[in-house]
């Protein structure tokens, strides 16, 4: 449950920090996103990451917690990237 848990975390913390770029905002909504609410994304973010660093190592300890957090969001992170990259190939091309 806590290999589930923390990847679950990992992921969403992942893809709130991508939200809060402003090149990502402009592929996946068509417009930049107030300065407030890229702020508040990029927050949320980093708490999730950290709330999953903190049940992880409940869960397994510091030695191996560590080391299952940093697989964990290594997964997270490449799986953003692959839905971030598989959305931009899927998108219609704008014509100028």
């Amino acid at each position: 449950m806590t290999h589930a848990t923390t990847f679950i975390l990992c992921l969403v913390g992942f893809a709130s920090l991508a939200v809060a770029m402003e090149r990502h905002q402009k592929g996946l909504f068509g417009r930049i996103l107030e300065a407030r609410a890229t702020r508040w994304t990029r927050t949320a973010g980093w708490l999730i990451l950290l709330s999953a660093l903190v049940v992880v190592v409940k869960g397994q300890g510091w030695s191996i917690g560590l080391v299952s957090y940093s697989g964990h969001t290594s997964a997270g992170a490449g799986l953003v990237f692959v839905a971030l990259a598989v959305h931009g190939w899927l998108r219609p091309k704008r014509r100028a």
